[in-house]
Parts: C-alpha cells; structure tokens; sequence
C-alpha cells in the first residue's frame, strides 16, 4: 500500500543522510523524497513516500523516532490529506501534434514554460494519478525527458505537524 510520511526534523547537516540510511539498512524502497526549511528555520519536514504494510510502517515510524534528529513522525495515509507533485516534461512538437500537445496541456491544467521549433516543456501540478495519467495520454516517443520532484503532503483541516 502506497504510504506517504511527513517527519519533522532538526534542520542540520546529516540529518536527512541518517534518515535515509534507515531505510536502506533495513531494506525499504523510498519511492520518493522531498525535504525543505519549515516556518521554523531550525526544522525541516521531509516527506517520504512509499510502499509497505502497516506493520512496516508501523516498525520505520518506531525506528524513525529513535533517531535523535528526528522531532516528530506522522503517517498522512491515515487520515485526510492534500497531496501534489510538479512534473517538468520535455516533448517532441512537431506539425499537428504541437497542436495536440497544447489541448492535452490545456485539459490537465498544464503550462507550456519553454517553446522552440522542434520541442515544449511543460510543467504540470497535481496528485501523482494526475501526472501519471498526463504520460499516458502523451503519444510514444513523444516524450524526451521527465523531471518530477515527487510528493508532498500536508494534513487537511486543522491537523498539524507540530513539536
């Protein structure tokens, strides 16, 4: 089951490194990992998704909160939260499939932020469903290269990942 974790953090040098190396010491797959400075310039939130059980989850949260760095670890999977990921991708615009590219673009709430004559680059937002089903309508061989920054997510309504 795709799992999506929010760990608050201390903001300092190795921190994340440790967190990471949790994982692969025990042989879990992060499928994606974003971290960046909180409203707190001495925290960081870093938002780790991936795929387990709920008794691993179970076990890496228990792991997580071993680690001194670590202030504070929430499964967002168990209750209501708002999730999106940017996805920059680069496309052959050719003839009528520049025109295509535009309406598919269009209908997912894209941006076209770079044109030449033989290619667009196209940021979209959104859930990862959403970008993944963006690939899907693009015509094969059409894509040249994808950037995603995966995941991240916040509690809905008045939840918050506090000290």
């Amino acid at each position: 089951m795709r799992r999506i974790l929010s760990v608050l953090m201390e903001n300092e040098s190795g921190a994340m490194s440790r967190v990471v190396g949790l994982f692969s010491a025990r042989g879990y797959n992060i499928d994606s990992l974003s971290v960046a400075p909180t409203e707190d310039a001495t925290l960081s939130r870093m938002t780790i998704v991936t795929h387990a059980s709920s008794d691993v989850i179970e076990q890496i949260t228990k792991q997580l909160n071993k680690l001194v760095e670590v202030v504070k670890v929430v499964d967002l999977s168990e209750s209501r939260y708002v999730e999106r990921e940017l996805m920059l991708v680069k496309v052959r615009a050719l003839g009528k499939d520049r025109d295509e590219l535009l309406r598919l673009t269009e209908i997912y709430r894209g941006q076209v932020i770079d044109v030449n004559e033989k290619s667009y680059t196209i940021e979209v937002t959104g859930t990862t469903g959403k970008l993944d089903s963006f690939l899907e309508n693009i015509a094969k061989g059409t894509i040249l290269e994808t950037v995603r920054t995966g995941a991240a997510g916040i509690g809905r309504g008045e939840r918050i990942l506090r000290i």
